[in-house]
């Protein structure tokens, strides 16, 4: 990539982030938009939303409109503002791993694990760190935009914890105490749970709720 375009490319990121945040704080900048419009225009994103802006007079759009046209480009460009301009993102994230953190008993881990932003990636994702100093981010880590939802987050999370344990160790965790088949992260019905594929599949327990479930599965 030559320095003109890496440049170029850094200009249009940050005049994204100023656009994005000019949204979400309600002080959005029209001419922001309009510059925006251009820059990607020069670079052949011809979308409607973009091609709108361009060829109407700011003076004659509302600020409504111009915040639903910049939404729309962000979108177009695939634009995703992170952890750090949509830090709610990343408590979601925590949360989830409070719950999540309330099965790793069951597969002997004590103490406390924290999110850990893992700013050596592209893009930046978070994994987790254990209390005891292991890092897990076996498959990739927790991007952003899967912390949009509560249950996708928490899904994500089991799942990369669960795949993180297996490369480590090669244990299966959780298991199944009904059909001894290892159980797997998995969202149904927008609720994250750990599944197991025995006739037919079925829940073996909310994720967070393990230590009841195999409680309650024990055999005698």
């Amino acid at each position: 990539m030559s320095d003109a375009l890496a440049e170029y490319e850094a200009d249009t990121e940050q005049l994204m982030r100023r656009v994005y945040l000019g949204v979400r704080e309600g002080s959005l900048d029209p001419q922001d938009v309009v510059t925006l419009a251009c820059e990607l225009l020069d670079r052949f994103h011809h979308t409607d939303a973009v091609l709108e802006v361009v060829e109407r007079n700011p003076a004659e759009v509302s600020q409504a409109e111009m915040t639903a046209l910049a939404l729309r480009i962000l979108a177009d460009v695939g634009f995703d503002p992170g952890f750090d301009l949509a830090p709610e993102r990343l408590e979601t994230l925590r949360a989830a791993l409070g719950i999540v953190a309330r099965d790793l008993p069951t597969r002997g881990i004590k103490g406390k694990p924290e999110i850990e932003i893992l700013e050596d990636w592209f893009p930046v994702g978070a994994g987790v760190r254990l209390a005891d100093g292991e890092r897990l981010t076996w498959g990739g880590p927790i991007l952003p935009h899967m912390c949009d939802d509560p249950a996708t987050a928490l899904t994500g999370l089991a799942i990369l914890i669960q795949e993180s344990l297996l490369e480590r160790t090669w244990q299966v965790w959780p298991e199944c105490p009904h059909h001894g088949l290892g159980a797997h992260g998995s969202e149904r019905e927008s609720e994250a749970v750990w599944w197991c594929a025995g006739d037919g599949g079925h829940i073996l327990a909310p994720v967070g709720e393990l230590a009841r479930a195999l409680g309650r599965h024990r055999p005698t």
